[in-house]
């Protein structure tokens, strides 16, 4: 069993900065390959970004890139997506997912992933 659990969410301006952080716990975490997805309700769970279990591999959304940026610490057993630029279609709430990868590979669909934490609200104004 892992446990993720998020924190960071919050409401801000768009062009605002927000810190998502994801804390694992239970198993080898540098064993997993991370991800992070967001959801709007009634839409369904988007892919958002990606970080292999070395971290030498990362993958965005295209409607992200150049403004969000996934990290890992296999030493804290944390990973951190750091979004600037913020904009109002950037809102949902956003879940670390965590996956038993046997390549040093990013994920990019949901369905492999194995663990999830319990979701962290992200609010952008206009």
């Amino acid at each position: 069993q892992v446990q993720l659990v998020e924190s960071g969410g919050g409401l801000v301006q768009a062009g605002g900065s927000l810190r998502l952080s994801c804390a694992a716990s239970g198993r080898t975490f540098s064993n997993y390959a991370m991800g992070w997805f967001r959801q709007d309700p009634g839409k369904e769970r988007e892919f958002v970004a990606g970080i292999s279990w070395s971290g030498a591999n990362t993958y965005y959304t295209d409607s992200v890139k150049g403004r969000f940026t996934i990290s890992r610490d296999n030493a804290k057993d944390t990973v951190v997506l750091q979004m600037n630029n913020l904009k109002p279609e950037d809102s949902a709430v956003y879940y670390c997912a965590a996956d038993l990868a046997t390549l040093d590979v990013v994920t990019i669909t949901s369905g492999p992933y194995d663990y999830w934490g319990q979701g962290t609200q992200v609010t952008v104004s206009s």
